[in-house]
Formats: structure tokens, sequence, C-alpha cells
């Protein structure tokens, strides 16, 4: 095998599973270190810079870091049901927990530009473009037919999984640095608003449009049959505040768990969710799932809709055939909320405004850049690419936030430069480290819930109440420190085996190299998406050979080491975000 390059900013971004899966790598482990200590302002800031939105995501995100978190895979022998560290909790902590002197620790914009950006949307990638851009001094204005920004953030996502008071903050703070806010004002035409004259125009309008079953009985009874991402958006409003006794969601996605679990809480004495697929095929996180299931809400798979059953008008219910069987079933209801996938929709953009559409209707996009065939005109969000999630939509956001800002410095958009990386020794002393390096045996916190009697009885009360002081430090504890590497020098090495004697995990082998390494260390390194720390030059001719898959990054090889040949080392990445640090040195230059 190779030498391992620990120079490339990849190889130890990698290694930290959490912030690579992250779309926006947020360096988890970092802001998990800071809630330990208490330190939620800071704990915070971290996410802020990285994902904008802490209190929200820390409620909401689909949390795509945990299934990767490295405490799931070592866990494995010694619990019944390994469970990655609580991530997503952990950075509601830093939201609920910081102090109002978050505040000052927001850099004031820079002096203003005489440049444009016009941000057709208000959700997630829209309000990440404009953070970007109005701390660096752009004039940017956000368009939104509602009265309140945060897009579905705020009309899709239900009152008793976020607050509306977190939102409210959370926007408040882009808003805050001079950002124009255009409440009310939906694009109707996008010449139109090129007319107007802007340097740059950020599409995040997102998909509005839920896709429908034209099955028979539809049409019939179409009164008692509603599209699940405009219902609650109607719940949201306050327009629809009761539904039928008897409730059919059909979808296996998140927007009906969302859907399903609203009905019940306005009033519906029997909610049922039907999906076509599997249980285990279903789109909806695990979690949600797990979450409708606790408040009584059966979800039977494998049952294929065909047809609303209904009596001059009025629904009585819904015939289904069981896919395993070919068996056909009627399920009375009174209510069908339809949550079977959003689609885009872009008629307020016309086809001869120099903007490219492929097939599916969604714009032709430089997936690096989010340009569009309009050189300054970007997408992002469910409007680039479809519907995916928040987390994602910020970092589509970062990404064309990079791109406009270039732009507008006569730069090339496809030029990006590199993350920038760190390693920095943690060594406070022979056998002290300035972290803490000591591995719980603890298994994962539970969440808190809302005693169920309130909770279903209304659509604004919180469901999680989020961990204590107590809890939130036990579950930070579980945290491996995956930022923090081992990092070997082979000069200093004398080849006495001290550290493969002492590591817990077997993770570490001297060998002979050659390309059946990975079945001949000490514990086969089986893992094929985890690399192999190689690193030769010692005096006897062999490798040093350690796989990165089941590292507790413990820290014992190095204090164990005689020679300092190991070292615990920091690992910061820092990606290009707007602002100076994007563009070319070479041509740098101010824009006014």
């Amino acid at each position: 095998m190779q030498r391992t390059d620990i120079s490339d900013p990849a190889y130890f971004h990698k290694v930290v599973d959490c912030q690579w899966a992250c779309p926006a790598h947020t360096p988890v482990p970092e802001y998990i270190r800071l809630i330990a200590q208490g330190r939620h302002d800071e704990a915070y800031w971290v996410n802020w810079v990285s994902n904008v939105f802490p209190g929200v995501l820390g409620r909401t995100c689909d949390r795509p870091c945990e299934p990767a978190c490295r405490r799931g895979r070592v866990e494995e022998k010694q619990a019944a049901k390994p469970e990655p560290v609580a991530i997503c909790r952990l950075k509601r902590v830093a939201a609920d927990n910081k102090s109002d002197g978050f505040r000052a620790m927001i850099p004031k914009p820079a002096a203003r530009k005489n440049k444009r950006v016009a941000c057709v949307g208000a959700g997630p990638a829209s309000l990440a473009v404009a953070r970007d851009l109005a701390l660096e001094g752009y004039a940017v204005t956000v368009f939104d037919g509602e009265a309140k920004p945060g897009g579905f953030i705020r009309t899709q996502i239900p009152r008793f999984r976020l607050p509306e008071r977190v939102i409210d903050e959370e926007c408040g703070y882009i808003l805050g640095l001079g950002v124009e806010w255009r409440a009310g004002q939906r694009i109707e035409s996008m010449k139109a608003l090129l007319a107007e004259g802007w340097d740059a125009v950020f599409v995040g309008c997102g998909a509005p449009r839920g896709r429908d079953l034209p099955l028979p009985g539809r049409q019939e009874a179409t009164e008692q049959i509603h599209i699940g991402i405009d219902w609650l958006a109607s719940v949201s409003f306050g327009h629809v505040t009761s539904v039928a006794p008897r409730v059919i969601v059909l979808g296996g996605g998140n927007t009906a768990m969302d859907c399903c679990r609203s009905a019940r809480r306005l009033g519906a004495s029997s909610v049922t969710v039907t999906v076509r697929s599997g249980y285990a095929q279903m789109k909806a996180s695990p979690w949600e799932k797990e979450d409708a299931e606790h408040e009584g809400i059966p979800i039977l798979d494998f049952h294929v809709p065909l047809a609303f059953e209904h009596v001059g008008g009025k629904l009585t219910g819904m015939r289904f055939k069981k896919a395993q069987t070919g068996e056909e079933i009627v399920i009375p209801c009174d209510e069908v909320l339809i949550a079977v996938g959003q689609e885009n929709s872009f008629p307020w953009i016309e086809r001869d405004s120099g903007i490219a559409f492929d097939e599916h209707g969604l714009p032709v996009l430089n997936a690096q850049t989010f340009q569009s065939s309009l050189p300054h005109v970007f997408f992002g969000g469910d409007a680039a690419f479809g519907p995916k999630n928040i987390i994602t939509a910020v970092a589509h956001g970062h990404e064309a936030a990079v791109s406009i800002d270039r732009l507008l410095h006569g730069e090339p958009v496809t030029q990006r430069p590199p993350p920038h990386v760190n390693l920095v020794s943690q060594k406070m002393g022979i056998h002290e480290w300035s972290y803490d390096n000591a591995i719980t045996n603890d298994l994962r916190s539970k969440v808190p819930w809302t005693a169920a009697n309130i909770a279903l009885a209304s659509i604004k009360v919180e469901v999680e109440l989020g961990f204590d002081a107590a809890t939130a430090f036990k579950e930070a504890q579980r945290c491996l420190n995956c930022d923090v590497q081992t990092v070997f020098a082979p000069k200093l090495c004398i080849e006495c085996d001290a550290c493969v004697d002492i590591c817990p995990m077997d993770c570490i082998t001297f060998t002979d190299n050659g390309d059946d390494l990975r079945e001949r260390l000490k514990a086969p390194a089986l893992n094929l998406m985890q690399d192999v720390y190689v690193e030769g030059g010692l005096k006897t001719g062999r490798v040093m050979a350690k796989d990165e898959d089941v590292c507790l990054h413990c820290g014992l090889c190095a204090e164990r080491c005689p020679t300092g040949a190991w070292d615990m080392q920091k690992f910061l990445l820092v990606t290009a975000k707007a602002g100076a640090a994007c563009r070319d040195t070479a041509t740098r230059k101010e824009v006014v």
C-alpha cells in the first residue's frame, strides 16, 4: 500500500466521520468539547459560522453526521444497540444555553459595497447566502411572499417540533446584519426582476409543489383530500385548526410524519400512515418513524393506494392493495393527507429569460458553483436539485455565496480555494493533553419528552425538552474527539511495539508492506470506507499501519511511546466562505 499523505486536507477530514458527513462540514467534536466545558456561547458560535441555524437544526436536522459517528461502530461489541453520540441534540444544548453575550460575537458587516444581490425566497439557502454576503458588505435584499422569513422551516415544520421563537431569533440574526427584508413580495417574473439591474440573483424558493395522486375518486372527494405540504402550511398559519375523526396519511417521508403527528394533535381519533414500500425503505428518518409510533400512530407498509372511496362526493375510505399478497382492502377514513413527495415549480421564470431547464423542470446548473446558464443567476437548496433538507440547503448557500463573491470581483467562479488545514499538538506534559481523552462506556442519553397528555393536546407544545446541563455533559463525554488525530513520526520510532501492546482496539500493526496489508493487520481492517494510515521509513524496513476505522483517539499510544513518535494533534478544517479568503491573492481587489 502507498504511504499515507497526511498533508492532503481530505485525509484527516475523512477520519472525522461526523464532520465529513455533514454537508456544511460543521466541526462537531470541537463544539461538543466546548459544551462539555460549559462554554455554550462559543459552541453556538462554532455552529453559527458553519451551519447558520444551530437552534433550528438542533431540533430538526436530518442528522447525516450521526450514522457516520465512530461511536456507533466501536460500541458494537458492548452494546445490544450501538448508538452514535447525540450530536444533533447537543447542538440544541448550545442554542438553548447561550447567553445574550453571543450577540457581541457576531461581527459587524464590512463597509457597504455598491453591489446589489437579490435573494428570491427566505428559506435556509437564501438566508445562508444573505448572511455570508451581508457580512462582506454587499447590499442584499431578500424577497418572500410570506410575512416572516424562514421558508419551509416556518411553513412545513410543525411548532411541536420547532417553536416559532427559535425561527424568529435565528432569522433575526441575519436580517440584523443590514439585509433588506421584502415581506409579502412574491416574485412573479424573473425577467422583471432582472430588469431591475441586480448584480447577482440567488434563487432559493424551494420545491413548493406537493405531488398529487390522480386516483379514482380524487376529484369527487376533493374537499376531504389535501396535499401534505399545503396542509402543513395552513396549520402553521392557523388556517386549519381541526381535522376529521379518521385520517389517513399517504407517504413515507418526513413530511408524512409531520402530517400524521399534527393530525393527532388537531383532534383526530384515528390516524394511519400507509406506504408503498417496506418499512425499512421509507424515506423518513428512523427517529421520525419512532416518534410517530411512540404517539400511537400505526405505519402500514406495502400498501399500494388504488382509489378514494366516497358516497356522493363524501369520502368514506381508501382502497389499497397489499403488495405482498395482492389482497385488496378498504380502510375507512374521513380525511386524507397526501405526502408522497414534492416537485419544483418555476412558473415565474420565463423560458426565454436565458435560464436553461432540464427535462425534469430543474435548472441546468454547475453542481460545484450553483451557477445557471445565465451567469449572474444562481440557485440553491431544494430549488437547485430537488428536495433535500435544511443542512444541505445551508451548504448550497455557502457555496453560492462564494461563487457570487468571486463573480462580482471578476474572478472565475469555477476556481475555488482549497480548505485551510491546521494540525496543532495537544501535548501539555508527558502524559497530559489539552482535551479530555478518557473513554466512557455510557450509552446514549435519552432526550426527555413533555408528558403525552400535554404534548398531544396542543399543536404548539414542544415535545422534546432537550438535555439538562448534567445530561449534556454526560452525553458530550461520549464523543471520541475524532478531530484529535494520532500523528506518527517514523524517524523517532524504535519499533518497541509499546503502542501495539497498549492499544485497546488492536488497530496498530508493524509489519511488511504489501497489497494484502489490510488482511494482515492485528485486527483486519474490513471497512473499506475508512483508510489505513500507512507510514514507512522505519529502520527495519517495515511499515506502521493503523486502522482509522475503530481508533478511539484515546492517546494511549502517544502516552506510552518512550520516544514521542506518536503525538495527538487537533485537526482544524476551515472551508472557504465568501470574503477575501475565497478570492485569488494574485488578482485580489476590493469592490466598492
